[in-house]
């Protein structure tokens, strides 16, 4: 007899679906988010105020993503109008010690970061005796300990609410397959709860793929990904050294391991926002021998949300698509229009990097490197794709 074929169960994400992900800035009171905030989106919120709750209110906005391969297909098509892809971003008031017990704005804020699917935490790394600290002085792993522990205590807080839920209906017994299920549920969420109170993250658990379906709605704080931002003066920045540094990335490693940790001066990555043009903020940054670290932080969140991209190219336009790596082609096509997905035929694909290499799309026709590519396709990052697809039904 031939060997039973093993079917590998599909592996689902924690988090949301879809492709527009939104990113939310988190820390301490003072802590630079606001600033960062300015600085990355290039807008203004005004003096960000030296106290805690400056920010009541999430900020939002959307940030270009820097991308070589989009500015390279712009420069090759020159189209009439260049669509490149962005990162929605939330600048989140600051956190407080019993931020999950409604201390401070506690509950608003925690429910802001509930409302977004991956966090930059930014950990303060700098002295100056000008910006308060809102536990009188800095010690950053003081500070990730307060953030870690009040997401978690939130997250307990929310999973036993989901416990109770379902043992209301557990408690009615019962044989049936609808039962079963809710049963299976029920196990789940005591594991989840269990995990939290051994003080684990849920991200870092590796859960199948019937636990993800159950851990997803709960909507965790600590099942979003993170990417740490150590917030350095500039004098740091420059020379790569800072005190902290060392003692932040064994704290990662023990309680995040795998989580990026960015080294940032937002002080100077707000100065680089002061000149008149990109040219003389480049002329600065040569002058003192660094760079901003700006695009790094977008591209570092984008693949932490698990985001790449596809292009649509052509001499009208040139437009960079967001979608979670993964997408199938009719999904993808539905990123570009709605009834695309449900009228999907087939797509007409290549790589950017086969283009890339060949010149020109009528090199890589010659050479027989354009694919047609049916539903069950998986969209790969670079892809250059054209949808063809049927009519809609009125």
């Amino acid at each position: 007899m031939p060997p039973k074929k093993v079917v590998e169960e599909k592996k689902i994400p924690l988090g949301r679906p879809g492709n527009s992900l939104k990113s939310g800035i988190v820390g301490l009171a003072n802590v630079g988010k606001s600033t960062l905030f300015q600085a990355i989106t290039k807008c203004s919120l005004g003096n960000p105020a030296n106290f805690p709750y400056a920010t009541i209110d999430p900020e939002e906005a959307r940030v270009i993503v820097p991308d070589e391969r989009f500015d390279w297909l712009v420069e090759q098509y020159k189209p009439k109008s260049v669509v490149p892809a962005n990162l929605t971003v939330y600048d989140i008031a600051g956190l407080t010690r019993g931020a999950s017990t409604g201390a401070g704005l506690g509950n608003a804020f925690l429910s802001h970061i509930r409302a977004v699917d991956a966090v930059f935490q930014v950990v303060r790394c700098f002295d100056d005796a000008e910006i308060i600290h809102v536990e009188g002085d800095v010690d950053p792993i003081r500070d990730l300990e307060i953030i870690s522990e009040e997401l978690r205590i939130k997250d307990i807080e929310f999973t036993e609410k989901g416990l109770e839920n379902i043992k209301k209906q557990t408690r009615r017994g019962g044989q049936s397959l609808e039962m079963k299920k809710l049963k299976e549920e029920e196990a789940t969420i005591e594991k989840i709860l269990q995990w939290l109170k051994d003080g684990k993250d849920v991200r870092k658990g590796t859960w199948a793929p019937k636990e993800v379906e159950v851990i997803n709605p709960l909507f965790l704080l600590t099942a979003k990904p993170v990417v740490y931002l150590c917030n350095l003066s500039e004098k740091d920045y420059i020379r790569q050294k800072n005190k902290h540094l060392a003692k932040i990335a064994a704290w990662v490693k023990d309680n995040s391991p795998g989580d990026p940790i960015i080294p940032i001066s937002v002080s100077f990555e707000e100065r680089l926002t002061q000149f008149d043009s990109d040219a003389e903020a480049e002329e600065e940054c040569k002058k003192i021998g660094t760079k901003s670290i700006l695009p790094k932080v977008i591209t570092t969140m984008r693949k932490a949300l698990d985001l790449g991209s596809f292009f649509t190219t052509g001499t009208d336009e040139v437009r960079q698509w967001t979608i979670r790596n993964g997408t199938k082609a009719p999904q993808a096509a539905g990123v570009i229009h709605g009834d695309f997905e449900k009228t999907f035929i087939q797509c007409i694909v290549y790589n950017y990097s086969v283009l890339r290499e060949e010149g020109d799309e009528a090199a890589v026709k010659a050479k027989g490197k354009v694919l047609t590519k049916g539903k069950d396709y998986v969209v790969m990052d670079g892809d250059i794709i054209l949808i063809k697809a049927g009519a809609a039904k009125a």
